[in-house]
């Protein structure tokens, strides 16, 4: 597995902690996240991920506005919070991270979904995700600066 895929993961999982017991001390919960992990790798391997989680946490308003937009016929507090996660992650990819193309955000987040959330996710977090690129004022295949 690549270490931007383990790191994506991790930065989801947080998310999904995050979601079920918000913190007013960020930098202790991931210090604690984090040395969870270090048995794996060290904390610096996960950079990518810490940048991620910053950077959702910081953007959760506007990701959970875009994720409004397009939840058809559910409710936004019905959504499960491990989809929740990856769709807060793939988004916040799409909007603010030009250097990773959106098609890789999208993949990245249905490959998480067949992992960690049932079978049907998928196709749910496909959808949300296959409308919101839609609005993207940049290439999808490509990374942009």
């Amino acid at each position: 597995m690549s270490s931007r895929r383990e790191n994506r993961i991790a930065a989801m999982q947080f998310l999904y902690q995050y979601s079920i017991n918000k913190t007013d001390d960020l930098p202790g919960a991931l210090n604690m996240f984090f040395k969870e992990l270090e048995e794996e790798h060290p904390r610096d391997y996960y950079v990518f991920a810490e940048d991620m989680i910053h950077g959702a946490i910081h953007h959760l308003e506007e990701i959970d506005t875009e994720i409004k937009k397009y939840l058809r016929n559910w409710d936004f507090d019905r959504v499960a919070r491990i989809d929740l996660a990856i769709l807060r992650l793939a988004i916040y990819e799409m909007l603010k991270r030009t250097d990773i193309p959106p098609i890789v955000s999208i993949n990245e987040a249905i490959e998480m979904s067949k992992v960690f959330s049932i079978p049907d996710a998928k196709r749910f977090i496909n959808g949300i995700l296959d409308q919101f690129k839609l609005t993207l004022d940049r290439p999808l295949r490509s990374a942009s600066k």
